[in-house]
């Protein structure tokens, strides 16, 4: 791998106590610890956090995957922080990143130099944070990231085969921060500074934390079962959820307030920012784009998957029962400006070895930009888990006309050969039963086609079943269908020899090892027969499919469901897969 021979050490947040040193400074005002490797650039949100708290004139550190099994040097090398300790188990959730969906253990680590497991614990959350108030215990220690973020409430924990209560309870942090968090840590962070205690920043939109006093509000507060009640009765779990799900897909939710241990854990609502100037304030901060030197002779895959890429939206309205994206970033798409994009582009043409191609242009859909409701007036008294499932919501903008125009000019820059869209594209929002929605839509799967595909086109239809896709989520196949038709009409008249990549997922809840031998022959009857693309189910918390796993039943309607809870019965699953026709 190469480094930009411009760049010097103080380019990068200080990692170390030397780094420290060089920059004069005697204190830090925050100290963030992270399970992944430090890579500064915006796809990593512990260097996003940094930056941003950087440009309000405060005193910033990083410590990557510190060993937490030795004397604990790691975590004393820095000293104590002026205002507080950040933690985030990194851009994936540890035990995700450790374990198979089979629960064996992970040889590999993407998010490790070198690709090698064994830099961060189980529960990495949970592990720091104990850690450091033990450590320094008058010292506030808040806790972010996505591990923190599905933990944040009542929650099936898979590894372990048992609900858990909120990652607070175990951690001991004093706050937690859950979803996007950038506009909310420099809030804390200023009302820290102006000499407030953690313990009185219960107001904070878009954090949780324990109290022995529950602010309960009949008009604005909800009562949860408790921890126990729900560890006791699966019902009272599903019944959870669905009320936690619902506010958080609320533009104005309620607080969320769920007893445990005889204390009380409360969330706050989310803070509504789609808004393009608060979305660029986390890419437009002066990234070095590239992994810290320390790592200089070891390849991050994470990062070399990324590198090139740029993304321009967040959150998504899919609402699929087995996504995390919707309860973390938000059902609620932000858009960058196009400006900030073509800013961030053009860096990237820059960058050390970047040879005129960009891996992707997208977001966790690729083709959701600039989307949202027409009306936000009727948003704003809507609860609806997704916008375009069972059907899509006639307030939603689904244009493609500024996605189009943002790869025309993406196209056209310096330096820029080729723009690839390695994102999953949703064929929903551009085809029905009856085909393309309009012309612009036909336009807009022609030039993907044309200009935006390295040879194979990734798409999610997850499952062939109705009744799986039910319980999913997801789209009737008839519609994969549809789109697999114009792909391959578009590429047969364009002679252009690409590749349809589907997605499935196995041992999803509600199916069977029938489903999965109909959906290996119904590939086979359209030859899809190289099936690449194959997910085992994992349960992950705070997900819909993660409940009606650990419940057997669907929360909403309390129907039972069949799940494959066997590890040999989730491997009958999957090898159907690959099973060769007799």
């Amino acid at each position: 791998m190469s480094y930009n021979r411009n760049c010097h050490i103080t380019d990068w947040l200080p990692a170390s106590k030397k780094e420290v040193e060089l920059r004069g400074w005697d204190q830090l005002d925050v100290i963030l610890f992270t399970g992944d490797a430090y890579v500064d650039h915006p796809s990593f949100g512990a260097a996003v956090i940094g930056r941003v708290l950087e440009a309000d004139g405060l005193r910033v550190a990083i410590v990557p995957q510190p060993n937490w099994r030795d004397d604990l040097r790691d975590f004393k090398k820095l000293g104590a922080p002026r205002l507080f300790f950040g933690i985030s188990g990194g851009c994936m959730d540890s035990m995700v990143n450790h374990y198979t969906a089979n629960k064996r253990l992970r040889s590999d680590d993407a998010y490790t130099a070198g690709n090698v497991a064994g830099f961060r614990p189980d529960d990495t959350v949970t592990t720091y944070s104990q850690i450091l108030k033990d450590l320094y215990p008058a010292v506030p220690v808040i806790i972010g990231g996505i591990e923190a973020s599905l933990r944040r409430l009542t929650h099936y924990d898979y590894w372990r085969d048992t609900l858990k209560p909120s990652i607070l309870v175990d951690s001991r942090a004093d706050l937690l921060v859950y979803g996007m968090g950038e506009h909310v840590i420099r809030k804390l962070a200023r009302h820290l500074q102006e000499g407030r205690h953690i313990s009185d920043l219960t107001e904070v939109p878009q954090t949780a934390y324990l109290t022995g006093n529950p602010p309960i509000n009949n008009e604005s507060h909800i009562l949860l079962h408790s921890f126990e009640d729900c560890a006791a009765d699966k019902r009272k779990f599903a019944e959870n959820f669905c009320r936690i799900e619902t506010e958080s897909n609320k533009m104005n939710a309620a607080w969320l307030v769920e007893p445990v241990g005889g204390k009380y854990a409360v969330v706050n609502p989310p803070e509504y920012r789609v808004d393009e100037k608060d979305v660029d304030l986390a890419f437009d901060l002066p990234y070095t784009r590239l992994p810290h030197p320390r790592y200089r002779d070891k390849p991050i895959p994470a990062f070399e998957m990324i590198k090139f890429s740029v993304n321009i939206h967040r959150g998504c309205f899919g609402g699929c029962s087995f996504c995390t994206i919707s309860a973390h970033q938000g059902k609620f798409v932000a858009s960058r400006s196009e400006y900030s994009i073509l800013n961030e582009v053009r860096q990237v043409t820059q960058m050390p070895g970047f040879k005129g191609y960009l891996s992707d242009l997208g977001g966790p859909s690729a083709n959701m930009f600039h989307m949202k409701g027409r009306d936000t007036g009727i948003c704003s008294k809507c609860s609806r888990y997704s916008c375009i499932y069972p059907k899509t919501c006639k307030n939603l903008d689904v244009s493609h006309s500024s996605l189009l125009a943002l790869y025309r000019k993406v196209r056209g820059m310096d330096g820029v050969k080729k723009v690839f869209i390695g994102s999953g594209v949703r064929y929903d929002l551009f085809l029905d039963a009856n085909g393309f929605l309009s012309r612009e839509h036909a336009l807009y799967f022609n030039e993907l086609l044309q200009h935006h595909v390295s040879g194979r086109l990734k798409v999610a239809p997850e499952h062939t079943a109705p009744h799986v896709l039910k319980a999913m989520r997801k789209p009737g196949f008839d519609l994969f269908l549809k789109m697999k038709g114009e792909f391959d009409r578009i590429d047969r008249s364009k002679n252009l020899r690409q590749q349809l990549i589907p997605y499935f997922i196995s041992s999803h809840p509600d199916c069977t090892e029938t489903d999965m031998r109909q959906l290996a022959d119904a590939m086979r009857q359209i030859h899809c027969n190289r099936l690449e693309q194959v997910q085992d189910f994992t349960p992950t918390p705070m997900t819909l499919s993660s409940v009606m796993f650990y419940c057997g039943f669907d929360p909403y309607t309390g129907e039972k469901l069949y799940v494959a809870r066997r590890k040999e019965d989730k491997l009958k699953q999957k090898e159907y897969f690959f099973k060769k026709k007799n």
